[in-house]
């Protein structure tokens, strides 16, 4: 910490040195050149011509470094990029995702040259190629494959029931989207902030890239803001933050009697359920939402290719490299994007207040729903209302969150299974949610 607080300083140092020795980005350069042959200069005047030819040479050549263009908000935005990677080494915190934001949030805000296609926004540039699957809404169907490779809907299955507390979750998208109408955003872009609520990154990329991407145009003739960078952040950020938001609702919302409440183990699912369930579950959800059908799809035909027994390899493939590798990608230009000049700014402020208000509202939506089924359910039947947390689509950490909480209040109640019911209702639930405001507001 210490290495890296010399190194800000040093930094600081010579950027708000520049001034005092004329290095200012800035400065006009009369490129202009004079040619003298060598008999017009006068000897004593060669020397001194040299000296200043190097020192416009070196001035010339700082004008081109970071130190030169370097601004508070790059510095900032750095600094946010540092605390990412920090809480993902340090805390644990989704390191899969805000390792590769953090390095994106330093890679954006290193202060370059305009058009050398440097900038993630600079047509031709590498991370501009790269960027195009966020834009495009590539990348978030391509981890819902990987997502669908890797979940067992077996919980779900069995008890579907705890489908509506992934369903009652959602409310937070939609208060959100409320929210964001209030201050003052236009219909899609209130569609693409509410989706936060939802705590599922890639559908929140995926509906931004469509409703809020910098290039709609609206009936009144008014382009929607870029928001893809900001929503993003804010919504992994809180998907990071799940260990941090959720415990304290949960213990304030859920008596310390319910949250000892033990749910009778899950049946036995058979594989031909488990085969039949992404066939069934495609149709139905794609039906219901049509417009979430890159989501779904791609998040069923993974789980097809799991459960089917005969395409082991592409499961495999889809659940570790593949998903790895768009991570990655997507990790890094997410947070590329978010450049000082585009992301520092009251709108990425009001959107992370919104982000967090509609994580507690999904939160608090999920544990009232769960208490209100315990009205109709008797017995060994009843669920224990924590597990309503996990409505949000933070797989597996907020079904891991509810089942520390249970622990604390009963080391012998292990709701893990039973939270990860709601838990991956809530990745259908916040597609669908998705596909219902894209149909919508598009």
């Amino acid at each position: 910490m210490r290495k890296l607080l010399i190194i800000f300083g040093v930094m600081s140092f010579l950027i708000f040195i520049r001034p005092v020795l004329g290095l200012n980005s800035n400065t006009n350069t009369d490129n202009t050149e004079i040619t003298l042959s060598a008999e017009q200069v006068a000897p004593e005047h060669r020397g001194e011509g040299v000296l200043e030819g190097a020192f416009n040479g070196i001035k010339q050549f700082y004008s081109y470094t970071g130190f030169a263009n370097a601004t508070s908000g790059h510095i900032i935005m750095i600094i946010i990029g540092l605390i990412f990677i920090y809480l993902g080494i340090k805390f644990d915190y989704e390191p899969l995702l805000l390792i590769p934001i953090g390095t994106g949030v330093m890679l954006g805000n290193i202060p370059f040259v305009a058009g050398n296609m440097t900038g993630i926004y600079e047509t031709g540039s590498v991370f501009n190629y790269l960027y195009f699957g966020v834009v495009k809404g590539i990348y978030p169907p391509l981890i819902f494959l990987g997502i669908g490779a890797m979940t067992d809907f077996s919980s779900l299955i069995a008890n579907p029931k705890l489908m509506l507390l992934g369903a009652a979750a959602q409310i937070g998208v939609f208060g959100t989207f409320l929210g964001a109408l209030y201050l003052g955003f236009n219909l899609p872009e209130a569609g693409a902030i509410g989706i936060i609520g939802g705590a599922d990154g890639p559908t929140a990329i995926f509906l931004s890239s469509k409703l809020a991407n910098g290039i709609n145009i609206l009936p009144d003739g008014t382009t929607v803001k870029n928001l893809i960078g900001p929503i993003a952040i804010a919504a992994y950020s809180y998907m990071a933050l799940v260990p941090v938001i959720q415990p304290p609702i949960m213990r304030l919302l859920v008596s310390k009697e319910d949250r000892k409440i033990r749910m009778k183990p899950p049946r036995a699912v058979s594989q031909k359920e488990k085969m039949l369930f992404p066939i069934i579950g495609l149709l139905l959800t794609t039906f219901i939402s049509p417009s979430a059908l890159p989501l779904l799809g791609m998040l069923f035909f993974g789980n097809l290719l799991k459960e089917s027994g005969r395409t082991e390899r592409l499961a495999e493939t889809a659940r570790t490299k593949l998903i790895d590798i768009v991570t990655i990608l997507l990790g890094v230009t997410v947070g590329a994007s978010t450049q000082a000049d585009i992301f520092l700014n009251k709108d990425s402020l009001l959107i992370f207040g919104l982000g967090a208000i509609s994580f507690v509202i999904a939160t608090m939506g999920g544990l009232f729903f769960a208490k209100f089924m315990n009205l109709f359910l008797k017995g060994d039947d009843r669920i224990n209302p924590l597990i309503g947390a996990a409505g949000v689509s933070a797989v597996p950490d907020s079904a891991r969150v509810v089942h520390t909480e249970a622990l604390k209040s009963d080391p012998h109640n292990y709701l893990l299974m039973h939270a990860m019911a709601p838990n991956v209702s809530g990745v259908i639930g916040s597609a669908v949610a998705a596909g219902i405001i894209l149909s919508f507001l598009a």
